[in-house]
């Protein structure tokens, strides 16, 4: 097992941790006996599972931060210091995306969605992957099966997380023999409030995939912890998902570009 081993001075920091997939890993480590330091911008999200996790007996601490703000990336190693803490985990959880044409793009948006899912990313990997060496830790990078083909309708969103997916690959190899193991997660479509948030409508939501597509988001933080704790470079949960990126690799790139803008709704409207 590579995850490792709980202790009282160090910690698993976990972005996006208000709600969704975020929120159910940090469920799942502090099941394994982990502290967990939850970040995200929802201070009141964050106590409650706080105060959930606590009750489990595991040290639960909250640090709500924008990271869309590069301060305030920039003084989260500080804070945890603050705590008495080191990071010995670290999962890049956070994220969003935009939808639509780029035609028709608000220029703000796409660059805060950037922020999120690339620059807080590369970001607090590098504060915090000295201190991950340091203790032999492991580094979660929340990416999606949307990394191995573009996404037209969410080019930007497809874009970043396919720069997860291999920022991911590359320093698992650089840091391979110092003891650290390094995983991306690539999930597809999840029951979480993701989707809402990105401006699909419930219609949207489950048009655009078949249901044996999606995922519970419980048994996606499950396979994304187990798999960090085995080693595995990219980790893909569901059987349907795993066929759909199969098959994307071997379909002429025109058919499959075609295809998929054809059933994405925000290309419909």
């Amino acid at each position: 097992m590579t995850l490792p081993a709980p202790s009282p001075t160090t910690t698993a920091l976990i972005t996006g941790a208000s709600s969704g997939i975020g929120a159910e890993i940090a469920r799942n480590l502090a099941g394994r006996g982990h502290g967990v330091v939850l970040v995200a911008r929802s201070a009141g999200k964050l106590e409650a599972l706080a105060a959930e996790l606590k009750a489990t007996g595991v040290r639960a601490e909250v640090l709500a931060a924008d990271l869309t703000d590069r301060d305030a990336r920039a003084a989260l190693p500080g804070r945890v210091a603050e705590l008495g803490l080191a990071v010995s985990i670290l999962v890049n959880n956070a994220g969003l995306s935009t939808t639509g044409p780029v035609l028709t793009a608000d220029v703000d948006a796409e660059l805060t969605m950037v922020e999120v899912d690339v620059a807080a990313v590369v970001d607090l990997t590098t504060r915090f992957l000295p201190t991950l060496v340091e203790h032999k830790g492991a580094l979660l990078n929340v990416a999606s099966s949307a990394a191995f083909q573009p996404l037209p309708g969410q080019a930007g969103y497809g874009a970043a997380k396919a720069f997860v997916a291999s920022y991911s690959q590359a320093i698992a190899e650089e840091v391979r023999r110092k003891g650290v193991t390094v995983t991306a997660l690539c999930p597809g479509p999840v029951a979480t409030e993701f989707f809402e948030a990105a401006g699909f409508s419930d219609e949207e939501k489950t048009g655009m995939m078949p249901g044996f597509m999606w995922e519970d988001v419980v048994d996606v933080a499950a396979a994304a912890v187990d798999g960090l704790d085995r080693g595995r470079l990219l980790v893909i949960p569901g059987l349907g998902t795993r066929a759909a990126v199969g098959l994307g690799k071997f379909a002429p790139r025109r058919v499959l570009l075609a295809a998929l803008g054809r059933q994405h709704p925000a290309l419909r409207r």
